[in-house]
């Protein structure tokens, strides 16, 4: 029953989605055309996988954390079998991150893989951030943070809190087998 509902639901926000959009390729259309398809994972997680002690937290980082909403995952698993598929999704992931309305905040390499953080708005208000890492190794994952009047400036402030929280492992053991398999 529970899987009925789901794909009912997964009918319905396609059938949204395609009404509603341009013809051209976002983010959005390419979570929801590859949510269920092999080698693929999406996952919602809630704001709460960030264990963070708000009381050393400055209030720009308190602000910027009680900004976020929920985040949205999308992962791909690469194995020895998909090498020429996955090299496909990545540029098709990278050609969506190229249009002129998703921003730059930052760029760095960890461990194997590649990260961009881009985001949708302007200086002063973001409606979403993204997170884009890429492995050789391991796949791609993208995570959408969505929210309400989210500054870049704050998140950055943010993002170097992070560094010294604890996260919820338990939320994110779904996604770190995915990529184990």
């Amino acid at each position: 029953m529970q899987r009925i509902v789901q794909n009912l639901v997964f009918i319905l926000i396609t059938a949204l989605l395609l009404v509603s959009c341009n013809d051209g390729a976002s983010l959005q259309r390419y979570y929801v055309d590859n949510q269920e398809t092999p080698n693929f994972t999406s996952i919602d997680l809630p704001v709460s996988i960030l264990k963070m002690d708000e009381s050393k937290l400055t209030d720009s980082q308190k602000e910027a954390y009680s900004s976020v909403k929920r985040l949205n995952f999308l992962g791909y698993r690469l194995d020895e079998n998909n090498l020429a598929a996955f090299n496909t999704e990545l540029a098709k992931v990278k050609t969506i991150l190229k249009d002129k309305k998703y921003n730059d905040l930052m760029e760095f390499n960890d461990k194997n893989a590649k990260v961009l953080v881009k985001y949708i708005g302007n200086d002063d208000t973001a409606d979403e951030f993204i997170v884009f890492a890429s492995s050789n190794e391991m796949g791609f994952g993208i995570v959408r943070v969505l929210g309400d009047k989210m500054s870049p400036e704050k998140m950055m402030t943010l993002a170097d809190a992070m560094k010294n929280s604890d996260i919820d492992e338990s939320q994110l053991g779904g996604i770190m087998d995915f990529f184990k398999k």
